[in-house]
């Protein structure tokens, strides 16, 4: 779990996360994520719960909603009990906080009447607010520390505000008039503008990475949408339960054939 590494009078040791390294796969099972987030979600919802149709069950957004924060409860304190980071493990909580993110923000938006504006000021308001209280606590808020269980509280929560306020972008842009298909090509440039200030400016990375998880989550919803949107609508007309199947798939495959390590940083005290 440690390595240590002897300077003079200091030891350094390689202090492992719990959660996965920042990497180009991490962006790509996080984005698949996101976009399982909102199919799965939607599929309860929507289709299960009939929140879109004339015969929707009572208070259906506010019912999948308690049912994805159960598991998400589950699958957290699952993780937080982890002793080391497990691929599966992990990936599995985000998806539950992605499913719980689709759900809650449909409920601010929607069943609250706060709409889009109002579910994303307020949204993005809970973000900083979780992530001023973890920096004031720990330091920092760089996810290369997350190795203690109160750590794993406050990134948990922030990721939980975070894919709830990505849901409420997206439903936003697209209502905007950009469209499902326009707003994946939106929020894809944004991040790519994330990553050309990641390598070619000397902006902080713990604020860019941040921005590019919060944005991650709104191209996931958009390019969730465009699946299983009608046609008519600009979407593909995908089956929400279909969709989140092949989406599923994709991620398994991803975790199993591409590497996942944790990430790491370095504690020092003196040897």
């Amino acid at each position: 779990m440690t390595s240590p590494i002897y300077d003079g009078r200091r030891l350094t040791r390689e202090v492992m996360s719990k959660v996965p390294a920042v990497t180009l796969t991490f962006w790509i099972i996080k984005i698949a994520a996101t976009t399982l987030g909102e199919t799965g979600g939607d599929s309860v919802t929507m289709s299960w719960l009939g929140e879109t149709t004339d015969h929707a069950v009572p208070n259906g957004y506010l019912i999948g909603t308690g049912i994805f924060l159960a598991a998400l409860v589950v699958m957290v304190i699952w993780q937080t009990m982890a002793k080391k980071f497990h691929p599966f493990l992990y990936w599995a909580t985000i998806v539950a906080s992605t499913t719980a993110g689709t759900t809650m923000a449909d409920f601010f938006d929607r069943s609250l009447g706060i709409g889009y504006t109002g579910g994303s000021l307020t949204l993005f308001a809970l973000v900083m607010a979780s992530l001023a209280a973890w920096y004031w606590s720990e330091g920092t808020v760089s996810v290369n520390t997350v190795n203690s269980p109160r750590v794993e509280a406050f990134y948990w929560i922030t990721i939980t505000f975070s894919q709830t306020l990505g849901t409420a972008l997206g439903d936003w842009a697209a209502d905007a008039g950009l469209g499902y298909g326009g707003g994946v090509f939106f929020f894809a440039g944004a991040l790519a503008l994330i990553a050309a200030a990641y390598y070619f400016t000397k902006l902080n990375h713990v604020l860019l990475f941040w921005a590019a998880f919060i944005l991650t989550r709104p191209l996931g919803a958009t390019a969730g949408d465009f699946f299983d949107k009608p046609v008519a609508d600009g979407g593909m007309n995908i089956s929400r339960p279909m969709a989140s199947l092949i989406i599923a798939v994709f991620i398994v495959i991803c975790i199993l054939v591409f590497p996942q390590r944790a990430g790491s940083h370095s504690a020092t005290a003196e040897a």
